[in-house]
């Protein structure tokens, strides 16, 4: 969520930092170990306003280029599972 708007940062392992979804995955899993892919929406909300923000609708100059940074997303998907996390990392974090 930190990061910049459309912004993907791939990992090969880490921890939750304090997302409940990738809590209950580590629990269910039993393990940190596992790749993981994220997608930047920016932190421009209040305080406390952090879910209206993450649920809202994307502004003007996001939708001018979120088509772009899905499809960037989507490859970036692809060359994860034919290139493998060290490749995909190298060739698509910050972007």
């Amino acid at each position: 969520m930190a990061l910049p708007f459309g912004t993907l940062r791939l990992r090969a392992k880490g921890s939750d930092a304090g997302h409940n979804g990738l809590k209950s995955i580590n629990e269910q899993l039993q393990t940190q170990n596992y790749a993981r892919i994220r997608f930047g929406i920016s932190a421009d909300f209040s305080e406390g306003k952090q879910v209206d923000y993450v649920l809202g609708k994307w502004n003007e100059e996001e939708l001018k280029t979120l088509q772009a940074r899905i499809d960037l997303f989507g490859k970036a998907c692809l060359s994860f599972v034919f290139a493998g996390i060290q490749n995909t990392m190298s060739a698509y974090n910050g972007k």
